[in-house]
């Protein structure tokens, strides 16, 4: 193995441990490793071809990814806020944009309305972490944000569907509208019926071979088969992608997708942000340095501006609407996707040497981000700004799960029934997927998933701040064990109670951390005995002093008269 690779990674550690103890979203440490190791710098690496393949590969997953975020239902749910306040963040910052570029650039109307609406994306990745990185993303301001975000995604699709546009064709306002809103619009509806009535049933009979490699394989085959059909349409491959995430993200698999399929996304994301920061031109950067600091400083503002704006007319308190407009005053990974697609494409609406000025713009506003939320909180510590008012967490949009039910045969139904009957908000996961698919059907809150994985746990939201108990109904003994040391990793404090077929499994479940495990076979026999007890004419609370004294210390009366 070569030094040069030595080099490479130690370069890519250095960067992700000292950006990430910054709080800086690890993407930018790959775009910064694949700056300095490219031709321009240490010259470890070239731009060839193996390089572009592996950045294709990481443009379909970073599609794939943003499709997965777009769920119809959850759209319909959140469509007041997403459409009116989301809506209106991007227009009024194209609107700040338009002029401004109109009067510095030589670029056609077109391409003038594409870059504006490019800058007003914001860093979805980025923005995510850093809510989740200060516990506020379920607060009322973390809500209104995460509308904003999901907007913009959805926003994608239009623009997408722009690019043979860009390409060169003749431009005509009325029929160019007319195409992207026929073409987002059957999308859409694509998306739906496909989703429904192909990919789910796929994913079924995929699913009862309890194969993790066929899941994996089947989610990734449908990422690459929609960036084929989409190319041999005519459409960007990366379109493609985009569609197979919200295929995904319409079936109940959906959470299962996000965990099993997080590692190989970050993977050849990656390489996609590696491959663009070793594809920049630093001798134009150089020669155009003022421009991209100016253009930097320029965005963050006027997008801090009109972000602040829009959240006071729509009545959002001082200090929620100053912290949204900074977070979202960056720009985003779309618009870095979108220039490295157009550049690729060979796409020339705005010059291929303005592209990379706006590329590094990008990237420099992204890497602001983080150092002015640093900045903000030191100074609302020392008093200059007004103190923030309590979180408020958000419970209406989203099932904030109090309980979580692991299996969902027998034992899970009945514990959800009774949570349903009591109002308690829960969530259950099972890998039995007839069972999922039933139990959705009778209106029970379950999910495709593997409960051993943390990933899948987390996707649902199982949190130590949320959840406050976990019940264990596996069948398996291993998987019963497995689900509680996950569980454990993510909450250690969490009350776990579970269901054991003897009482040597209760022992090893409650020796794991289970506050509680009940051995099927001695319950039920206890049960029985209470019914002969009684009809012996014993009264209920003798029988229930002699059952209490049996299940003490975990039924250590009954060592000598179970053999295991």
């Amino acid at each position: 193995m070569s030094l040069s690779v030595l080099i490479f990674f130690a370069l890519i550690f250095v960067l992700v441990f000292l950006l990430r103890t910054a709080r800086i979203g690890a993407l930018v440490a790959f775009l910064i490793a694949g700056i300095i190791s490219g031709p321009y710098v240490l010259n470890l690496f070239h731009v060839n071809e193996t390089w572009t393949f592996l950045g294709d590969l990481g443009i379909l997953f970073l599609w794939f990814n943003i499709g997965l975020e777009i769920n119809i239902k959850r759209l319909w749910q959140m469509r007041r806020t997403i459409f009116g306040f989301g809506a209106a963040q991007v227009l009024m910052v194209a609107v700040m944009l338009f002029p401004i570029l109109a009067g510095l650039t030589p670029w056609s109307v077109l391409g003038m309305v594409t870059v504006s609406l490019l800058l007003a994306m914001s860093s979805t990745s980025e923005d995510l972490q850093l809510l989740t990185d200060r516990n506020q993303l379920n607060t009322e301001m973390g809500h209104q944000t995460f509308s904003i975000l999901l907007f913009q995604d959805l926003l994608s699709i239009p623009l997408l569907a722009m690019l043979p546009v860009l390409a060169g064709r003749s431009f005509n306002l009325g029929a160019t509208f007319i195409d992207v809103g026929v073409t987002s619009v059957t999308l859409i509806f694509g998306v739906l019926v496909i989703g429904r009535f192909i990919l789910n049933p796929l994913l079924r009979l995929v699913s009862k071979l309890k194969s993790k490699e066929a899941f994996l394989l089947v989610v990734m085959l449908n990422i690459v088969l929609w960036a084929v059909i989409m190319d041999l349409l005519g459409l960007p491959a990366g379109l493609g992608a985009f569609l197979a995430g919200m295929l995904m993200s319409e079936t109940i698999y959906s959470h299962q997708v996000r965990a099993e399929i997080s590692p190989y996304a970050l993977l050849f994301l990656s390489l996609f942000f590696i491959s663009l920061g070793m594809g920049l031109n630093l001798n134009i950067l150089r020669d155009n340095w003022y421009i991209v600091v100016l253009g930097m400083a320029g965005l963050v503002f006027i997008k801090f501006v009109a972000l602040f704006i829009v959240a006071r007319v729509r009545h959002v308190i001082t200090p929620d609407a100053r912290l949204i407009a900074l977070l979202l005053s960056q720009g985003g990974e779309f618009g870095l996707l979108m220039f490295q697609t157009m550049k690729t494409s060979g796409i020339e609406a705005v010059p291929a040497a303005h592209q990379e000025i706006l590329t590094a713009i990008i990237i420099l506003s992204m890497i602001s981000t983080p150092f002015l939320l640093a900045i903000y909180d030191k100074m609302q510590k020392s008093g200059v700004l007004a103190s923030r008012r309590k979180q408020i967490n958000r419970t209406d949009d989203f099932i904030i799960p109090e309980v979580v039910i692991c299996g969902f045969g027998r034992v899970g139904q009945i514990i959800a029934h009774i949570l349903d009957a009591k109002k308690i908000p829960y969530i259950a996961v099972d890998l039995n997927v007839s069972a999922v698919m039933i139990g959705r059907e009778r209106g029970y809150n379950v999910f495709y998933g593997d409960s051993t994985n943390a990933s899948v746990l987390r996707e649902l939201g199982v949190s130590p701040r949320r959840t406050r108990s976990a019940v264990i109904a596996l069948d398996n003994a291993n998987n019963a064990r497995n689900a509680v040391l996950t569980i454990k990793s993510i909450a250690p404090r969490m009350k776990i109670f579970a269901r054991a077929r003897n009482l040597a499994e209760s022992r090893l479940l409650m020796r794991d951390g289970a506050l509680e495990a009940w051995p099927e076979t001695i319950e039920s026999s206890f049960m029985l005995a209470r019914g002969v007890l009684t009809q012996l004419g014993i009264s209920d609370a003798v029988i229930s002093n002699t059952l209490a004294e049996m299940r003490a210390e975990n039924y250590s009366e009954l060592d000598n008269a179970i053999t295991e």
